[in-house]
């Protein structure tokens, strides 16, 4: 995908209900093809199955799509032509980076998104570039914000 078919290069937003993350997902997925890796960062309950729900809904995606906790990651296929699957992992139980690679993500990443919850600091690797986004909810809140930016290695 050319540079300039790319969402902007760094950009932020409220999110007050799921719904609006779910949204923001949308808006990403419609920019992301086979081959980039979104890392989702942000503490628990600050949204990011529910931008990885969006990205999913996104890329046409059908089915169930919830954090893949204790399987670590989870293939999902798109029912819509051209669209790439993707793969949703969850880094949060992993041990470092050692770990991460037994899953050969990198090879996924020629057919697939993938998508990186807790993958900030284990992930970057797999990919030259990546969307990093990073979500947050206020304290004693519900309202949560996020931020992205593709990030250069």
């Amino acid at each position: 995908m050319s540079e300039s078919t790319r969402p902007a290069t760094a950009g932020s937003r409220t999110l007050p209900e799921v719904d609006d993350t779910e949204a923001l997902g949308r808006e990403l997925a419609a920019q992301l093809q086979a081959g980039d890796l979104v890392i989702l960062d942000g503490p628990l309950g600050a949204g990011k199955t529910a931008m990885t729900r969006g990205i999913a809904d996104g890329l046409g995606v059908t089915g169930r799509v919830s954090s893949p906790t204790f399987i670590i990651a989870r293939e999902h296929r798109s029912a819509l032509p051209g669209r790439p699957g993707m793969i949703h992992v969850d880094a949060y139980r992993l041990g470092g980076l050692d770990e991460l690679d037994a899953l050969d993500l990198d090879t996924d990443l020629a057919d697939s998104v993938v998508v990186v919850e807790w993958g900030e600091g284990v992930a970057e690797h797999l990919a030259e570039r990546h969307l990093r986004v990073r979500l947050r909810r206020e304290p004693e809140s519900e309202l949560r914000s996020a931020a992205w930016e593709w990030v250069e290695l």
